[in-house]
């Protein structure tokens, strides 16, 4: 096989960079989201949009041969770290807005 692992390898840190920057922009929309939902009273966790959400990466990894309890497992993932992250940034903009009111 020519250039051996080489080839595989540079296709595989393409692939992780890709991943990598796709995942900070969901971060970023899902702190975009969390400033909406500040500004609208919006509660942070939506429990059917999280379902329905589930059940398309569930759909988008059977789709691509991914293995069930991994796409499982890195939705989980995902949705508790963007979930907190969002939390998080509500609340120090709750407190945010509350000290400015206060003063």
């Amino acid at each position: 096989m020519s250039g051996g692992l080489e080839p595989f390898r540079r296709r595989l840190d393409g692939l992780d960079d890709e991943i990598a920057r796709l995942l900070g922009e969901r971060f970023e929309v899902c702190r975009e989201v969390a400033v909406y939902k500040s500004e609208h009273e919006i509660p942070m966790m939506q429990p059917d949009r999280v379902k329905t959400v589930r059940e398309r990466y569930l759909a988008r990894g059977e789709e691509n041969r991914i293995p069930r309890d991994f796409t499982a497992d890195l939705f989980d993932l995902l949705i508790a770290a963007t979930c907190r992250e969002e939390d998080e940034l509500m609340e120090r903009l709750a407190r945010e807005a509350g000290e400015r009111d206060a003063a």
